[in-house]
């Protein structure tokens, strides 16, 4: 069967995608970045007002932070898609948690976006978290356009600034929107294109609706603003004639990163930076597939699982398959494959989701995100298609650093415990591990970072209905190792380290307590087989 779409509906499907945005917004904690989320949403008039994340003062909570325990403690924990549009575009907005023990779910989400957004503090600039997945852009070849925030309060010099995106993260920064006013005293901003007017901006108390614009005109500007006009003029200048200047081609080889300045929290500059995201971020195209080619975006209809959330809908008790549109068209009720098993899947109960609002999905393009209601057949990294067969490269996970043995409370509660462990499993809010010696009714737990085991214990109790108890093992290392490993590692009386299965792919892992201990090993054993994990601490 050819999975080329007939001529006609090849350019509609061409036209819609032209017309899609998916990006993320990525960034150190308390950057502003579900602020921004929901200031993004706002200016495209998505909703009536801007919550913030502590929801402090009666302000209302962010939209996409819509688990407790996010609200609770005034974070970022899970992604959640937001699809809005503006100017006549589709913006698939698919948020990330801001958390740094939360990393492997902002990977899984980059795999499905085509734009990322780096919020950078004004005052702490480049912080560890931002520099870290700055680099898992660069890894999966995602452009960036960088939005320096906060600019309405006490911060660093912007020129100072961007020589950190040029030195630390070796990408030149070119300027689009430059700030009238240093840190904690902005005035307005000024378009690198058109530096003959000023944007002064009179801000809404408490940021919760759009801050009016008001266009000076160059003479204006330089009356009533002075030395400050003239200061960020000449900055400007100085950064533009440093570097190579725009090139939409440089940014999408990841070359260069636009750089846009402003307030989140007070809605400053954030059209500026919406605009942007529509007029540079690149529209989805083809994609490689696992044995070689691409999967265009007019072929038959394509996706990958990049998330999996239970219990969204505390009502409904279900479960949602988020799953990016690669290619062709997606239609409700249509009939799937998925690549894995090479069965075929009903897609009756499809959605698009804004934060935890959902509307029926009719009918979806390449760059839509779309949320299938208990398919309980999926896991995070299928691919799902039509017509021939396509598998896109499986998601890969990250080293965890911590592990614990997870144990039910009340054994009566088995049955539960080992569905809530299951599920999350399969949505990667953790890796199980499992072993023979231990046996299913004491898996291992290994994340990231360790609140991972905070939202473990708290769903357990809440959504499961099975507190549960957590060991903490001695361990911080991981390795993938092979059958022959795992023996030797076993047998070992040197070494404090321990092989389990990871049960999501099988694959076996050595698990050691620290660097020299890994290293005693390698030592004693130089042919056994030991694989690094992406973004393994040492």
């Amino acid at each position: 069967m050819s999975t080329e779409t007939p001529a006609a509906n090849a350019q509609q499907v061409l036209q819609e995608a032209a017309r899609r945005r998916t990006f993320a917004v990525i960034s150190h904690p308390d950057a502003g970045k579900s602020t921004l989320t929901e200031a993004l949403a706002l200016h495209a008039h998505a909703i009536q007002s801007a919550g913030a994340v502590h929801g402090k003062g009666g302000r209302k909570g962010v939209t996409s932070d819509w688990m407790e325990l996010e609200r609770d403690r005034g974070i970022s924990v899970t992604s959640a898609a937001l699809q809005f549009g503006h100017r006549d575009h589709v913006m698939n907005l698919v948020d990330t948690p801001g958390h740094a023990d939360f990393s492997e779910d902002t990977y899984r989400v980059l795999s499905a976006v085509d734009c990322a957004i780096m919020l950078v503090d004004a005052a702490k600039g480049l912080e560890e978290q931002t520099r870290k997945l700055f680099s898992v852009c660069r890894h999966r070849g995602v452009p960036v356009i960088t939005f320096i925030n906060k600019w309405d309060r006490r911060g660093r010099e912007a020129l100072e600034l961007l020589d950190d995106i040029q030195n630390i993260l070796e990408i030149t920064p070119v300027p689009q929107v430059w700030p009238v006013g240093a840190a904690g005293n902005l005035r307005g901003l000024v378009e690198a294109a058109n530096t003959e007017q000023m944007l002064r901006y009179t801000r809404v108390p408490g940021g919760t609706h759009a801050a009016e614009e008001e266009l000076l005109d160059f003479g204006r500007a330089a009356a009533e603003e002075g030395e400050t006009w003239e200061t960020a003029l000449e900055e400007l200048e100085l950064a533009l004639d440093s570097g190579p200047g725009w090139d939409p081609q440089a940014f999408r080889e990841g070359k260069i990163t636009p750089v846009f300045f402003g307030s989140a929290l007070t809605n400053i500059g954030v059209r500026l930076l919406l605009d942007a995201v529509v007029d540079l971020a690149p529209s989805p195209g083809a994609r490689e597939l696992v044995n070689g080619g691409a999967r265009e975006v007019t072929d038959e209809f394509s996706g990958v699982v990049f998330k999996i959330q239970a219990n969204m809908d505390p009502a409904h008790r279900d479960r949602i398959a988020f799953i990016r549109v690669c290619s062709g068209v997606f239609e409700r009720g249509m009939n799937v494959t998925r690549a894995a098993s090479g069965r075929s899947l009903a897609t009756k109960y499809a959605h698009t989701v804004f934060g935890a609002e959902r509307t029926v999905a009719d009918i979806c393009y390449p760059g839509d995100v779309v949320g299938l209601i208990n398919a309980t057949a999926l896991r995070v990294g299928d691919t799902l298609y039509v017509g021939k067969k396509a598998e896109f490269p499986p998601l890969p996970a990250f080293a965890p650093e911590h592990f614990a043995v997870a144990r039910p409370k009340d054994i009566s509660r088995s049955k539960q415990f080992r569905k809530g462990i299951s599920q999350l499993d399969e949505e990667g809010v953790v890796q199980v591990l499992v072993s023979d010696r231990r046996g299913d009714q004491a898996p291992v737990l290994a994340a990231v970072g360790p609140m991972q085991f905070d939202v473990v214990l708290h769903r357990m109790e809440h959504e499961f209905s099975s507190p549960i108890a957590l060991d903490h093992l001695p361990y911080s290392l991981a390795r993938v190792t092979d059958a022959e490993g795992a023996a030797t590692l076993d047998r070992s009386r040197l070494v404090t380290g321990e092989a389990l299965t990871r049960r999501s792919d099988g694959a076996l892992l050595a698990l050691f307590a620290d660097k020299w201990q890994l290293n005693s090993f390698v030592r004693g054993n130089p042919d056994v087989y030991l694989e690094t994990l992406i973004a393994t601490a040492d």
